[in-house]
């Protein structure tokens, strides 16, 4: 999580190349290379991770009417596989892939967004993704990706509050009514962003759901850009 300027950029057909740290793909999984130092304690960070997709999302989305900003759900399912050498850790498991993309920052355009991520029992994925514009519309979306990458609209189950972070950062998400949503893990807790483990039901399924509530009003103010570089830092 470091920012790097333009010379520090190089990509081809098959690598994308981010100072010392590339990912590319080799013909069956993408593969990403970390070398990297630690932000706060200048430690190094090294490891491979493997990403095999196991599903291949077939189309991408605008989460405004205007179409600046696109969501793809690339690999809706996926196999990760992690080996890190500094620390030495490594697991593997179900993953997921994704990517925006758009023609102005991210603050720009929204205020907040909530987005939560499960696998069902039937190989389906399903995705809930739902904030405010910056013009202060509401966009939401529920999808179930099915195994051939297809994406289908599906009821958007009720609305659930959930507690807020130690930062105080606000968190929603979705459930079949009358179902209590519970965290399992907070795994990062920002003064912006949180990332959430949780046990839910989608469409009368108990699931374990990857939830993330970002807050671009909080991103967008002078104290957390000031902070910011601690955290990430920018070698330009």
């Amino acid at each position: 999580m470091t920012e790097r300027g333009e010379k520090a950029l190089w990509r081809d057909t098959r690598t994308l190349r981010i100072g010392p740290s590339q990912l590319h793909w080799d013909g069956e999984a993408l593969v990403i290379d970390v070398h990297e130092v630690n932000a706060l304690i200048p430690l190094p960070v090294r490891g491979r991770i493997r990403l095999v997709p196991q599903v291949l999302g077939q189309r991408r989305f605008r989460l405004d009417p205007s179409g600046k900003h696109v969501w793809e759900p690339l690999a809706p399912r996926a196999r990760v596989e992690v080996h890190m050498t500094d620390p030495d850790v490594r697991w593997s498991g179900t993953g997921y892939l994704d990517a925006n993309h758009g023609s102005e920052a991210l603050e720009d355009g929204f205020a907040d967004w909530q987005w939560s991520r499960a696998h069902l029992a039937n190989g389906d994925t399903a995705v809930i993704y739902e904030g405010k514009l910056r013009s202060g519309e509401d966009f939401g979306m529920a999808l179930r990706i099915g195994t051939d990458g297809n994406a289908e609209v599906a009821e958007m189950p009720a609305a659930v509050t959930l507690p807020r972070t130690l930062w105080q950062v606000a968190r929603t998400t979705r459930a079949d009514a009358g179902h209590v949503t519970r965290i399992r893990a907070t795994w990062e807790d920002t003064p912006f962003y949180s990332r959430t483990a949780l046990a839910t039901q989608f469409w009368g399924e108990p699931v374990h759901a990857v939830h993330e509530s970002l807050s671009l009003d909080r991103f967008r103010s002078g104290i957390v850009q000031w902070m910011l570089p601690w955290r990430m830092p920018r070698r330009l």
